[in-house]
């Protein structure tokens, strides 16, 4: 079974039905629900979705999709040694992409699954995108 770390983008085409990217999101998001994969997402997407979310849902509505997020992704805490790592690492020029792939990293993850393939090159972790990914898992 693939293990994935889904980038926050890939949630939130499908949560906001963000056309052309909506169908992709839908089957990577199935293909979790379905236990054909397994899905990962670091903590701070958490809080990145709840906080963009917020001009499309209301508060109570943010919590109940964040409490259905929860049931689906195993979501790998954000600790000192991950940031430690992202910080001191030259070559990351995101700090939010930099504690994804060291997620993926801690965990062992097989891809992260992401729109935003080039802002992940210097990744241990392959970084693919959905329809790629989907044609690997079909």
């Amino acid at each position: 079974m693939k293990r994935i770390l889904i980038d926050t983008n890939i949630i939130l085409d499908y949560l906001m039905n963000r056309e052309p990217f909506f169908e992709n999101s839908k089957k990577i998001i199935d293909l979790c629900v379905n236990n054909i994969i397994e899905c990962y997402i670091a903590a701070h997407t958490i809080t990145n979705l709840f906080y963009i979310l917020r001009k499309y849902y209301s508060y109570s509505e943010r919590k109940e999709i964040i409490l259905e997020l929860s049931k689906i992704f195993t979501i790998i805490p954000i600790d000192n040694k991950k940031i430690n790592l992202v910080l001191i690492d030259k070559d990351c020029k995101d700090i939010e992409d930099g504690l994804q792939i060291e997620c993926a990293k801690e965990y062992g993850l097989d891809y992260i699954v992401t729109r935003n393939t080039p802002d992940f090159f210097n990744s241990k972790i392959k970084a693919i995108e959905p329809n790629i990914f989907i044609t690997i898992i079909e």
